[in-house]
Formats: structure tokens, C-alpha cells, sequence
């Protein structure tokens, strides 16, 4: 219950930031009071804001200045992208009307334009001969050049005068270096998807696949018919994902499937190789972050395409740690010390928040905090950079809870309970960030997809005083960020006539161009290289560029919650004991000691069941 109220609570702030971007920003001026405080799409030069500009600057000019010429191709150019960007139909018709000239004259323009190869048609029956009009790549990347050029141009001549680094070094070429190119934004496709019925997908309920239920209209533009976004917690999206499976044909045409999933949806048939239904070198997959390309393949193959990447991450207040001359957080010690110093519970002031609700939520914290101090949760070997969690389908193993370093996890875990909020052991996902945000908790676990409750709101405490690190590490561990997020997947059971479909959107979705528009309308995921280099996006947030850092020093890791077909039953497992433990139930050894015997009964029942990996039961 407590998910699904901060699930509305952020959609609503995500729908405000929309809201306020394309309708409340006015060029070289400030928001006015009281409404800036999610308008995220102001601090970029975003495409949809020059273009609304450069079209009231033109009816500004227009009627104010004669005689006066019409610019028919400006026209036009202006009208066609601002439809593609509101999700509108763009007809022949309605471009020639948009001209500001004679129809003769208008038509012949639009002739020009087409020629020039700005504008391409998509049909709109199978005839052909009524179709719709939609920006070029050419034109996309042409005007996300000059919409930049002149939001500069604009700033520099109406506000304040003062330039962000990245921005002065725009003037010394730095736009212009090796990978700082901007992204243009995503295409229509060529021809729109047939999809009887519109497309289908069933995704998880968090900021990131909000986003794109908020962009619904445009992505209906840009792939061509409806689109219908079914959204679950995450125990019922697993459970629904499982429920299709065992349908003679599917409901959906993309499944998110949650990384550690992989293994258990692979085995029991419920994803197909995307080796078997497209060329996989369309994804670009060296543009991938490694772990959360990595992450997407079983057995050699990939079978989904990173939607979003999201590292698990700890949050601390960089004011409060300044203002007492303490340094980021580093060590799982450096934590405790650190939430001891900020923890005064009558004044209303926590040290950290995380996730210790029973059952998944706590499985997850423990399995990552287990990885921290250098344990992986099943005995699979050291490499370099870790452990290896590529050749998982090879099965046999067996699993560590119960070892020297999980005891000092779990001494971990009893430590932070002394320094917690009083509501600590019903806290999840979101309800660990919200007193974060709140400005009542000194440091909180958690995943980049969550820093939109408070990067978003300007009056939020945490609001630009917040710094991003790695998970602290243990005596015997090292720097890691463990990976989290989804994969978009296509159904084994899907029809073999919406196959084909499936793939056109899967690349559409997961396209650096849709990557971008998602991080500009609020999302704080990027499975992307080229996402996070993008200077607008990384003007967004700070998260982008530091993920980015993390992935490039190895410290983006998928070990911690291995994708065995045996996982979910392992987390609910280690989130059932290790609650015990915290409500004081039972000793740390004794909760590892079960934790272990029951995992040990699971795995071993596997095997004898169904091979490597037979079915298990919850």
C-alpha cells in the first residue's frame, strides 16, 4: 500500500515537471514563483522550448514589423516539429496550411522541403495514398544543433550573463570534442507497426517507465499506433510476467524483466533469444553499460535490451557532512560513525535510511550489503573486478549465506537499526527515500531511479545538496555499485505475426534518442554511454556523469544478486530470516544458519526436480 501511494506521489511530481516545462518556461526569463519547482526540462536547452520560441518570435515580428515576407519554409519546419514533439499527426494538408503563403505557393515549398530531405512520409493506409509527414534524422539532428546554438545565443543575451564550465567551454570548441556531440531526438519510423489492437506492454511501476506513460502520445507518433502500458509492483510484475507465460499466446508484446529474473525466465521458457527474431548489432551494444549489457544474456545469448540501468547507490546530504567537516562516506564504518554523529531522534533526525521491509525489500538490501563486504550469496569463482556471474547457466551451485563475511553483513545491518527511523522495519523502496527527501535522514540507500523525488522539487532539503557514492564497502570488499533495473524482453508465446513488431518497438524504445527523451523528462536512468555523455543530459544531474565514471573504473557489478533461476526464492528467503533478526527474534548466526539450510533444500530440490534447474515452488 505504502509502494503504491509514493508510486501516485511521484507520478504526480513527474506529471508537474512535464507540465511546467512545455508550458510555463518562457525564453530568457525565470519561471514565475511558486511553479518552477519541477520544471527539470528548464535547466537544458530542450527542443520543444526553442522551437515554441522561435514560433512566437516569428508572430512577433510578423505583426509588428511592415511590409513583411512570410517564411513558408520556417513555416512549416517550426509546425512539423512541434507536432512531432506533442505527439500530433502532421498531414500534408495541415503543413501546407501551417505555410503563412498562398496554397500554390505552400505546396510547391513543401516540395522543397521534402526534396531537400527534411521531411519523410509515413502511410497511413494500405493503399498508400493518404499518409502522414514527419521529421528527417537530417532535420531532427540539424535543428537539436541550432536549438542548442540558440539557447545560448538567448541565455547569454537575457539571463544572467554567468556560464556554467561546460557551458563557456562551448565557445572555446568544447561542443565540438570527440563524443560531446549532442543526440538527436528519436525518429519516427519508417512505416508505422501494424499491432492489431496497439502495442501492449507490461512494465514495472517506477519513475522511469512513468516517464514514458507520460510520453505516451509521442511514442505513439513515432512508432505509429497505440500503445497500452500495463504497470505492477515488483513481486506482482514477476507474478504476472510468470501468469502470461502459461497462456497459448501472449497479452503483451514487451515484458520489463527485473535483472535478476533472467536465469528463472529464461529456464522456464517465458523470454526468446533476441538472437532468434533480429540482427542484435541494430542495438548498437557496445553503447551499453558493460554490466547491464552483460546482465541481459544467458548462457552467451542476450535476451533483452537494457531499458534502464539503475545502480543502487548511497545517498548523503553533502551540506550536513561539510557543515560538520566529515567526509563522504566510503566504508561501511565510515557509515556507522557517520549516522551515530547526525542520529538525534527527538529532534527528528535520522542517520540513514534503507530498505529493511520483510521480504523482497530486505532480501535485496542483504544480498547487496553481503557483496559490500566482498561475499557473493552462491559460490561462484573470483575473477578479476569480482566474481563471475557469466556462466550462471552451467548451474551447481551452492549457496554462501552462512560465512564469516555475511556475519559481518548482517552486524552491519543491526548496527544501521540503531541509527534508523522508528519505522525502519516496514520501510521499501521508496518509503526509504521520502524522509530523505524530507530532509529528516542524513544518508539513504538507494537507486539512481529514485533521485527524481527530490532532484525535482527545488523545495525539497535534499534538493541540490545531495552527493552519489558507490556502496561503502566492508574490510574484505571493494567499491561496487550493484546494478539494478529492467530489460525489455519478447514473450516466447508471442504471436508470430506481432514478432516483427516487437523488435521494431524494442529498438525505438531503448534508442539513444528515447534514452534522452526520458532523462529529460525526469528519469535518472541511462543505459547508455552516449546517453550519459550527452551535455544536455548531463547538465540534468550530476548522476549521469558519475555512473558513467563508476562503469568505466568497473565498479557497476551484477554478482550481488546473481540471476539464478533459484533468486526470487532465495530473496524472499533472506528477507523473511534476516527480519527476524532485526526485530530481535533471533541471533544474527541463527537467522544466516536458517537462511542457509532453507536455501541449501531450495537449490538441492532443483536439482533433483528438473536438472540444473528444474521448477521450484515460492
Amino acid at each position: 500500500m505504502g509502494e503504491s501511494r509514493s508510486r501516485t506521489d511521484i507520478s504526480k511530481r513527474l506529471g508537474k515537471m512535464q507540465h511546467h516545462a512545455i508550458k510555463k518556461i518562457h525564453f530568457g526569463q525565470s519561471v514565475p514563483p511558486g511553479t518552477e519547482e519541477m520544471s527539470g526540462m528548464a535547466a537544458s536547452p530542450e527542443l520543444e522550448r526553442v522551437i515554441l520560441f522561435l514560433q512566437e518570435l516569428y508572430v512577433e515580428l510578423d505583426t509588428s514589423i511592415d511590409p513583411n515576407t512570410p517564411n513558408p519554409h520556417l513555416n512549416m519546419i517550426l509546425h512539423l516539429l512541434r507536432s512531432h514533439a506533442e505527439g500530433r499527426v502532421v498531414s500534408p494538408s495541415s503543413m501546407v496550411a501551417a505555410a503563412g503563403v498562398p496554397y500554390a505557393t505552400a505546396t510547391r515549398k513543401l516540395a522543397e522541403i521534402r526534396d531537400a530531405g527534411l521531411v519523410e512520409q509515413r502511410p497511413r493506409t494500405r493503399t498508400g495514398k493518404s499518409y502522414s509527414l514527419h521529421p528527417s534524422p537530417e532535420l531532427l539532428d540539424k535543428f537539436s544543433q541550432l536549438a542548442d546554438r540558440v539557447d545560448r545565443l538567448g541565455r547569454s543575451a537575457f539571463g544572467s550573463g554567468e556560464r556554467a564550465d561546460d557551458e563557456a567551454d562551448y565557445y572555446f570548441g568544447g561542443s565540438y570534442q570527440t563524443g560531446r556531440a549532442t543526440i538527436a531526438p528519436p525518429r519516427a519510423l519508417p512505416q508505422p507497426l501494424k499491432a492489431p489492437g496497439g502495442l501492449r506492454i507490461l512494465v514495472h511501476g517506477d519513475p522511469t517507465f512513468m516517464v514514458m506513460e507520460a510520453l505516451k502520445r509521442q511514442f505513439e507518433q513515432i512508432v505509429g499506433t497505440d500503445i497500452h502500458q500495463r504497470a505492477f509492483s515488483i513481486d506482482r510484475l514477476r507474478e504476472e510476467a510468470l501468469r502470461n507465460a502459461g497462456r497459448s499466446r501472449s497479452r503483451y508484446d514487451l515484458i520489463a524483466v527485473d535483472l535478476p529474473w533472467l536465469g528463472e525466465f529464461v529456464e522456464k521458457g517465458v523470454i526468446q533469444p533476441l538472437t532468434d527474431v533480429m540482427d542484435v548489432s541494430r542495438l548498437d551494444p557496445s553503447d551499453f553499460h558493460t554490466a547491464g549489457w552483460r546482465a541481459a544474456h544467458w548462457g552467451g545469448t542476450p535476451y533483452g535490451v537494457p531499458s534502464q540501468t539503475t545502480p543502487e547507490l548511497m545517498f548523503y546530504r553533502k551540506d550536513w557532512f561539510a557543515d560538520e567537516g566529515l567526509e563522504p562516506p566510503t566504508t561501511t564504518d565510515a557509515v556507522i560513525e557517520a549516522a551515530r554523529h547526525f542520529h538525534e531522534p527527538r529532534h527528528g533526525r535520522f542517520g540513514v535510511a534503507w530498505n529493511a521491509a520483510r521480504g523482497t525489500a530486505l532480501g535485496h538490501t542483504f544480498m547487496m550489503t553481503c557483496a559490500a563486504f566482498g561475499q557473493p550469496i552462491i559460490d561462484i569463482p573470483r575473477i578479476a573486478g569480482g566474481y563471475d556471474a557469466d556462466h550462471l547457466d552451467q548451474g551447481g551451485f551452492k549457496p554462501t549465506l552462512d560465512t564469516e563475511r555475511t556475519r559481518a553483513a548482517a552486524d552491519y545491518l543491526m548496527q544501521l537499526l540503531e541509527f534508523s527511523p522508528p519505522d525502519i522495519l516496514s520501510m521499501s523502496w521508496y518509503e526509504r527515500v521520502r524522509p530523505y527527501a524530507a530532509g529528516s535522514v542524513a544518508m539513504a540507500y538507494g537507486y539512481t531511479l529514485l533521485a527524481p523525488y527530490f532532484e525535482l522539487d527545488e523545495g525539497c532539503p535534499a534538493h541540490g545538496n545531495t552527493g552519489y557514492l558507490p556502496h561503502p564497502h566492508g574490510p574484505a570488499g571493494a567499491p561496487i555499485a550493484p546494478v539494478g533495473g529492467y530489460v525489455f524482453c519478447i514473450p516466447s508465446n508471442l504471436a508470430e505475426d506481432r514478432v516483427s513488431d516487437a523488435v521494431e518497438a524494442l529498438v525505438a524504445f531503448t534508442s539513444p534518442g528515447a534514452q534522452k527523451l526520458y532523462a529529460q523528462n525526469g528519469s535518472r536512468t541511462s543505459p547508455r554511454y552516449s546517453v550519459g555523455a550527452d551535455p544536455e543530459v548531463r547538465r540534468l544531474s550530476p548522476i549521469f556523469e558519475l555512473v558513467d565514471q563508476m562503469s568505466w573504473r568497473d565498479e557497476l557489478q551484477f554478482w550481488p544478486r546473481p540471476p539464478i533461476p533459484e533468486i526470487s526464492d532465495i530473496i524472499r528467503i533472506c528477507g523473511h530470516e534476516l527480519h527476524d533478526m532485526l526485530r530481535g527474534i533471533v541471533t544474527p548466526r541463527e537467522a544466516l544458519a536458517r537462511a542457509q539450510a532453507r536455501a541449501e533444500d531450495l537449490m538441492r530440490q532443483t536439482v533433483t526436480q528438473g536438472g540444473k534447474h528444474g521448477p521450484q515452488s515460492p
